[in-house]
């Protein structure tokens, strides 16, 4: 009997644990020095996950732009793309609120910031330098762009977005006129398919390498010293992702939950690893596509979009922030001061960009709306990063899920792919010749 080989799902599992256990055992054992910091660390394990995070960053503005463009002209009426936009915008800024909501109540539940003995000084591990926050008015002037080149150098995903939309539309309203360039965006989007199809075989190693350097560089002792803020942020978010994001599933399509997030899992776990809603989201949409049964049509709108201003995960590691920071200086939030948080956090996911960290600019945002004081953010910078990557992971889970329930309403939905024994498909790679059925010349 043939033996049979793992699948991809199972080996960036693999990666994920030996990652961890690799940048423990470092942390814990491997003295400070040229040998762990120069060489293992700084060295073989940072060039092994920057590869790979190089390698879809690469990919994310072409992509971006092309499958947009290809997506809006696929789509023809543009009743439809509106009917479709509105659904996606209402998703994502219900389902934030919503997160932030779970995540003030839990917090008050929990109290994370009253704790005994808690060193203020032990757990402050930088300085705070936050930038002033932009105001929301100037948030959707920015997404009309000046110069279109300049956001595509510069990544600027709502601008880029925007404009992509245009030239969709464009193409669309032309039909036949702009047929060449609508085949040739077709084509292009199939070549940037294909790189992102090579770009996973880097999967498993890549997120080995990015999981080791984690830990490696912060071991648990930040957890340790705030571990009940941490716990408080990663609970909010599982209740989130499976009963909030589940549940809404299960409503809106009748589709089972666990097949989801089995045939999700490959996205779910590169967008842990890198903490980069925008950068996994080459992964996030093939995986959408091939795994999930959702048409290009809706991957290439929604999911673009969901990684610009879907940012359900940082909403609730500010819910849980506000309320933590806010007991540990003695401030007692009002209801209206409540519903504020909820009302800045929401409007400002819109303007969080979807790299590492820029959640904790977008904090400052929201304690200042309040009058809590943004020096608060130091205490939580030293475990940051660990939570930013689950943040991540619940982001994404969330833009997937509104891209299957719009292809399901919008009979986009291919139910056999979501229901089959479906992994990431490693024979896209081989190349199909067949020599002796080609036609004499």
């Amino acid at each position: 009997m043939k033996k049979k080989k793992l699948g991809l799902t199972a080996r960036i599992l693999i990666g994920l644990f030996l990652g961890f256990i690799t940048g423990i055992v470092i942390y814990l054992f491997v003295p400070e020095g040229m040998i762990r910091d120069t060489i293992i660390v700084g060295g073989v394990l940072k060039f092994i996950g920057q590869v790979f995070l190089r390698a879809i960053k690469m990919l994310v503005v072409p992509l971006v732009f092309i499958s947009i463009v290809n997506g809006a002209a696929g789509i023809g009426d543009i009743k439809k793309l509106g009917r479709i936009g509105g659904r996606t915008l209402v998703f994502y800024m219900t389902t934030t609120a919503v997160g932030i909501s779970i995540a003030l109540l839990v917090a008050s539940v929990i109290n994370p910031g009253q704790t005994d003995g808690l060193d203020l000084s032990a757990v402050v591990t930088q300085e705070v330098e936050i930038n002033e926050a932009v105001p929301i008015v100037d948030v959707f002037l920015d997404m009309v762009p000046t110069n279109p080149v300049s956001s595509m150098v510069n990544a600027n995903m709502l601008q880029l977005i925007v404009f992509a939309l245009l030239i969709g539309v464009a193409l669309s309203a032309l039909g036949e006129k702009a047929e060449y360039v609508s085949k040739l965006f077709s084509e292009l989007n199939e070549i940037m398919m294909k790189l992102v199809s090579f770009v996973m075989l880097l999967a498993p190693i890549g997120v080995f390498g990015l999981i080791a350097v984690t830990f490696a560089n912060e071991g648990l002792d930040a957890i340790y010293a705030l571990g009940k803020y941490f716990a408080t942020v990663i609970l909010v978010l599982f209740i989130h992702a499976i009963i909030t994001y589940g549940g809404i599933l299960k409503i809106f399509t009748g589709l089972s939950p666990i097949r989801f997030f089995k045939n999700f899992f490959p996205a779910i776990s590169v967008a842990f690893s890198t903490a980069t809603s925008s950068g996994s989201l080459p992964i996030t949409m093939d995986v959408s596509e091939e795994n999930l049964g959702v048409s290009k049509n809706i991957s290439s709108f929604t999911l673009p979009l969901g990684a610009t201003i879907n940012m359900d995960g940082t909403a609730i590691m500010q819910g849980v922030a506000t309320i933590f920071i806010a007991q540990i200086y003695g401030i007692e939030l009002t209801f209206m001061q409540i519903l504020t948080v909820i009302f800045t956090a929401t409007l400002a996911s819109i303007g969080t960009a979807g790299v590492p960290g820029v959640g904790l600019i977008m904090l400052s945002m929201v304690l200042q709306s309040v009058n809590i004081p943004v020096e608060g953010i130091g205490l939580i910078m030293g475990i940051d990063r660990l939570l930013d990557m689950t943040r991540t992971a619940v982001n994404v889970t969330g833009d997937a899920v509104c891209s299957l329930i719009i292809a399901k309403k919008e009979g986009e939905f291919d139910e056999a792919i979501f229901h089959g024994e479906n992994s990431f498909n490693e024979n896209k790679l081989k190349p199909q010749i067949n020599i002796a059925n080609e036609p004499a010349n």
